[in-house]
Parts: structure tokens; sequence; C-alpha cells
């Protein structure tokens, strides 16, 4: 039975759709706004025997028929993930996963398509919500609904769901994805936003989000759908066996500053304990217990251990609760490279370096909405080393591509524009070592390596990562999080930005949600130890340095009339081949009329830049022109003074005395300065030798009279 519930936010109708697709699926959805169409399905099996985690998959994909469009590229088929379908797949997993008991180990799927885009409504948020929907129809626990909400903001104005164009617009980007009680999920980015008005827009998202979710529940139950029972495994029997004395043990081992002094006095406990209750290598104990059941418990007792220590405000590495790790920076570290840094900060250490390209360096990203070039990019890697392991070496997974995308979208508001600096910037960050936000680390390093190498940021970005530990009622905020607290707590708090105000933020969770006191906290205490971490890079580089590395290329931009770009072009090419030929620079033509020419140095685009001028510029009255003759007749000469740009001089304009024939003053060949003295209706330019003559006379005459006054 086909059902439909709809409800209106921000202004137009969000329907959800269900019962005539997919009808095998555990669950699916249509969802819609506007022309945009999402359709989300999710499946269900059977855990596999002796899994210890939760096997979630999300995948979320953008036909390109859903816009009318054919896939770019030379295959017409959709390949591997684009970043921004990996970034979607992420948004819509990072909520979902809390709100199922522990315990659960059961496969299961979501699976998001793009239906149809109509250019204006973005369909990444119709996803999360989605995939809520699909979750609620299904036959699993699922502790939701939850709702997600788009917020732009334009002119101080916050606006609930804004379209593609109002995104681009605004200085706001923010995604909120929660329950009725409480924030789940939180993505966005700002051009400096104070953190009072970031916590407005997020709790107006919450407000919003409410809609979506009773709308959801409306859907299961028109749908004949009861929320599905979920009987809880028998409780771990090796909870009662692993007392308070070793609780009090593995406590004190796991304070230290060192992060593998902590892994290794753990391992000796848990191995101590293997011999205890395993004997001679057994798998089971006597009561049926088996080895994995007691791997569970003691990563349980870990966290209890962690979480006890963190509520008192004793945290593993002896640290208060707002205080930061010892922080290292440096920049100028690599000498061919156009920018580079090292920051480090307690046991996480990320190596930035820039690139600095021409504008075809920049990247293609095509997608339902128009192609466009990047002209940013930053690059996170996460090699094993950085944690101590060793593990094969593969390419970039959805982690190191979501937390690149991060810390680029978060330095992205403090760059220079395109006109004032026209080069294609590329960043990569090494992370060297890890414990804790090394994508927060990896925006601190970002910013360092770009002063380094000469970029005018508008201002300095730093970001960390403050996390969070709840007993009952009670909580404590942590900022800095290592590792063990990211793992064993409950939240991860990402909140990157300058000393004016936000620019990116993110949140994750591992409980049911947080509320307004501890989002506007986190907010406050996460600004405390950003301004903290700014200071200290400062003393690093105070400004971006003023000239940009010897090894980068040069570049130079002017504005021509569209209308001479035929011109500078040539008839197939043949006189921006030969500008480029002759200088050895390379010239890019953009259709408004914008030329960037780039070579290794300055000189090279200064010759270039002369052709372009003297090929492309209006001739002006009263300019002074170093022409060359290129025909003589009787009357007079005519001289080139731009490449194809004629005019004349007439034999009474060659000289300041009587001329009797032009061939007396000049021939084929010669160079001459001449002056534009006229440009008639018909653009033909009259020029004449005997003004600059004039002048130059008059020039000398005043040197002259000069010196006879100083004597």
């Amino acid at each position: 039975m086909k059902v439909v519930v709809e409800c209106e936010v921000g202004g137009q109708k969000l329907s959800l759709t269900t019962g005539q697709l997919a009808k095998q699926a555990a669950g699916s959805v249509l969802v819609q706004y506007g022309e945009t169409v999402v359709f989300v399905a999710a499946a269900t099996g059977p855990g596999r025997p002796g899994i210890d985690f939760f096997p979630l998959t999300v995948d979320y994909r953008e036909r390109a028929a859903a816009a009318g469009k054919f896939p770019g590229g030379f295959l017409k088929r959709e390949g591997r993930p684009t970043t921004k379908e990996i970034l979607t797949a992420r948004l819509t997993d990072r909520p979902i996963r809390p709100l199922f008991p522990k315990g659960f180990h059961d496969e299961l799927q979501i699976q998001s398509n793009v239906m149809s885009c109509d250019g204006v409504n973005e369909p990444d948020v119709l996803s999360i919500n989605g995939a809520s929907a699909a979750l609620c129809l299904s036959p699993v626990p699922f502790q939701g609904p939850i709702g997600a909400v788009r917020i732009g903001r334009i002119d101080g104005e916050l606006i609930v769901f804004p379209n593609h164009e109002q995104i681009a617009e605004g200085d706001l980007d923010l995604i909120v994805a929660g329950t009725v009680e409480s924030v789940l999920m939180i993505e966005g980015f700002g051009n400096q936003i104070p953190e009072d008005e970031m916590a407005e827009a997020i709790m107006l998202a919450h407000k919003e989000l409410a809609k979506i979710c009773k709308l959801q529940l409306e859907l299961r139950e028109k749908a004949g759908i009861k929320p599905f029972e979920y009987e809880a495994p028998p409780e771990n029997p090796f909870v009662a066996k692993l007392d308070d004395a070793v609780f009090q043990k593995l406590s004190s081992a796991m304070q230290s500053t060192v992060k593998a002094e902590r892994r290794d006095g753990a391992k000796a406990i848990q191995e101590e304990l293997i011999t205890k209750f395993f004997p001679e290598g057994a798998d089971t104990t006597e009561d049926g217990a088996t080895i994995g059941d007691f791997k569970e418990a003691f990563h349980d007792l870990e966290a209890k251990a962690v979480r006890e220590m963190a509520i008192t405000g004793r945290r593993l590495d002896g640290r208060a609760p707002d205080v930061l790790r010892d922080v290292f920076c440096e920049t100028g570290t690599l000498p061919r490279v156009h920018g580079s840094a090292v920051f480090t900060r307690g046991e996480t250490q990320s190596m930035a370096t820039v690139t600095l390209g021409t504008s075809r360096d920049k990247q293609r990203v095509d997608g339902l909405f128009e192609e466009e070039l990047q002209q940013f990019m930053l690059h996170y890697y996460f090699p094993s080393f950085s944690v101590g392991e060793c593990r094969p070496i593969r390419g970039p997974g959805r982690r190191e591509i979501g937390h690149g995308c991060l810390a680029e979208r978060s330095v992205l508001p403090v760059l220079p524009n395109e006109e004032d600096f026209p080069y294609t910037i590329r960043v990569i960050s090494d992370i060297l070592e890890s414990n804790g936000s090394s994508s927060m680390a990896s925006v601190c390093s970002a910013t360092l390596a770009l002063m380094d190498a000469g970029v005018p940021l508008r201002q300095p970005v730093a970001g960390i990562s403050i996390g969070l530990v709840t007993k009952g009622k009670e909580y404590k905020i942590l900022t800095d999080i290592i590792g063990d607290e990211d793992h064993f707590c409950d939240m991860d708090f990402k909140v990157a930005g300058t000393q004016k105000g936000i620019t990116g933020i993110q949140l994750d969770l591992k409980n049911d949600g947080i509320n307004e006191e501890i989002i506007r906290a986190t907010l406050e205490q996460a600004k405390k130890a950003r301004l903290e971490l700014l200071r200290t890079m400062l003393t690093a580089i105070r400004r971006p340095r003023a000239e940009i590395s010897a090894y980068a290329p040069r570049l130079h931009q002017t504005k021509i009339n569209p209308e001479k770009i035929g011109l500078l072009i040539g008839p197939g090419g043949k006189t921006i081949r030969a500008i480029q030929e002759e200088t050895g620079a390379s010239i890019d033509i953009q259709d408004d009329g914008t030329v960037t020419v780039s070579g290794g140095n300055v000189s090279i685009v200064e010759k270039a830049m002369a052709h372009i001028e003297a090929l492309t510029e209006e001739i002006r009255v009263g300019r002074i022109y170093d022409g060359v003759v290129s025909s003589i007749k009787e009357f007079g000469a005519f001289i080139e003074i731009a490449p194809g740009k004629d005019g004349l001089c007439h034999i009474s304009e060659l000289s300041d005395g009587f001329v009797k024939s032009v061939s007396d003053i000049c021939k084929m060949g010669d160079r001459l300065q001449v002056k534009v003295i006229a440009v008639d209706d018909q653009n033909r330019v009259k020029l004449s030798r005997k003004a600059v003559l004039a002048e130059q006379a008059g020039e000398s005459n005043g040197d002259v009279d000069t010196e006879a006054e100083e004597e």
C-alpha cells in the first residue's frame, strides 16, 4: 500500500513516500523536496559469527541522469564514488550509528540514490532524512527517528533549507541532525561566524528538524509498522569476574603522558588475565564464556577507567579538562617546496607542504550541478606508521577524504580572492604522528605552511577537538582530546576558526545526543583553546612572507576587452603560440577577458605581458609609442605601434623642419618614437614624430634652466 506524508520546511513541501517501490527491502522511502528526489533503501541480514562491532554500511550515489546529464569522461557509466558522494555517505552514517543498542551486530546496509535533481535543492540532507525513515520502517532496533536540516545565512538572516545559489552567496553552510530531544551531528562551514551566532543557527536547525522526526513517525504509523522489539543479548559473564581490584590496577596502568606506555600497560594486564582465565591456550572457560567475551568485557573496563578519571577532572595524561597539550610549530622545514610547516600538539603531528600553480592546475569538479573549477585543495594522508602500526598501503579511504575536506573548507574562507592572488593552491597534510584530532592539526599546519609560502591569508586559522564524558546528569567537557578519550568517551566536537569566529565545525557523538547547554559551553571552551593555539602559532611566523618562493611560478593577470580575445589568439592560435615560444611564458585566457601569464621568473612574465598589452590595449591619444616603420609613401610613413595596428605619420609630422622626402627621415624597419595626436571616427590613427621631438627638446631646456638656477 502506497503511503505519502508531507510537511512544510523552509517554505517548501517535504514529502516521504513508501509502500510502492522496492518492497523486498527491509525499508524503503522516496524523499522529495522541490523537484529533487532521493530514494533510500535499507537491507539487513544476520551478523557474521564472532564479530565484535556494528557492521553498518552507507552508500550514497548521484546519478548524472538525475540532472539530465551524461557522466563526464570517456566512460558513460558511473564508477567509484566522487568526493561529494563519499562525504554525503559519511554525513548519513554519523548521526545514525549511535542510535543502535550495544550488542546489535547484524549486517545493515543503507543505499541512497539521487533519482532527480532540479539544480536548485541539494540532495545530501534528503539522504539523511531518507535513511532514518527507511530504518524506522525496518525490522531493526533503531532508536530514532532523526531529522536533518541545512541552514544558510545571507546578510545576517538565517535561511532554512537554502537552495544551491543561496549557499554559494551566503556566509554559512550548516547541516544539523538530531532527534526531537537532542542534537546528534553537526557539520558546518562559515566565514568567521561568532560562537553565539553559530549556536543560534544550530538551535534553529534543531527546532526545524523536529518537524521531520514527527513526519517519520506519522509515516510509520500510517504504514502500519510497529517499532521493532529488540531482545538484548545476555550479560557478559566476565563483567562480574573483572572485579574492583582489576579496575584499580588497570586505571593506574593507563595513567601516562605517553600513548605507548598506556597501551603497553593495559596490554600486559590483559595478557595476564587471559593466562588466568584461559590456561594452556583454552578457548572457553568452564562456564562456556569465550575469549571474545573476555575481550569485550576488558574493553568496557578500559572505557570505565577512562570515563571515571575524566568525570573527576583527572585525565589519563594528567591534564585538567581545559588544558592543551604542549604545542610546537616550525615553518620553512623543507628547502625546495613552495611552503612548508610542522605542527605538533602532544603526540599528534602534521607536516604540511604547499604547491602554487597556475589556472591550468585547477581541479575540475563535475556533478549534478554545474561544473566547477576548484582553486584550492587540501589533501590529507594518514599512513599506518603514524599510530605505530604496519598495514597494507592503499589509496585514500573515506576517513582520509573526509578529514581532508574538513580541513580544506575550514581554511578556505581566509584565502585571498583570485583577483588578488591568482595562484592555484594545493596543500598536503602528512600525518606523521596521531593521538587525537589530526584533522585539526592539519588546519594549523596548513595555515603555517600557507603563510610560509607567501599566501596573503586574511586571518590565521587554528582548530581544536573538544570531548565530553557524561555520568547521569553530570558531564565534563575536555579540551584537546587524546585518542583514548575520543574512543571511550562520548563526543568529538571539532571547531576551527580565527580570532574573529568559526570557519569549520564538525560534531560526532557516541551517545544519544547533546543539548543546547553543552553546545554553547563547548563552543566557548573551543574558542579559548583556539586563541591559545593562534598565539603559539604566530610565534613561528607572524605574518605571510612578503614574497613567494623562488621556485614557485610567477603569475600576472590582466583584463582585456573580450572582443580582442580572437586578436590575441590569432588565426588557428598562431599569435598566442608565437608569444609563448618567443617569451617562454604560458598564457591562459578566460571568456570574460581575464588573461593569466605564468613563467619561471619575472622577466619572462613581463616580456609576455608587454606583447599582450601592446596587442590588445586601446590606442590612446597623447601617448608616445615605440613603433616600427611598416610602409613608406610619398605623403608619409605608416608605423606599426602595436601588433596589427598601424598609424600614419604625415610627412609634415616627421620632423620639426621642412622634409623634402620621407626617405630622408626613415626607411622600412626603422624604429621611431611617435605620439598619437588623433584617432578619427573610422579608427584611423594619426601620429607625430615632431611632437615627440618637441617634448624632448622642452625637457632638455628645462634641465639646463634648472642647473643654471642652482648655480
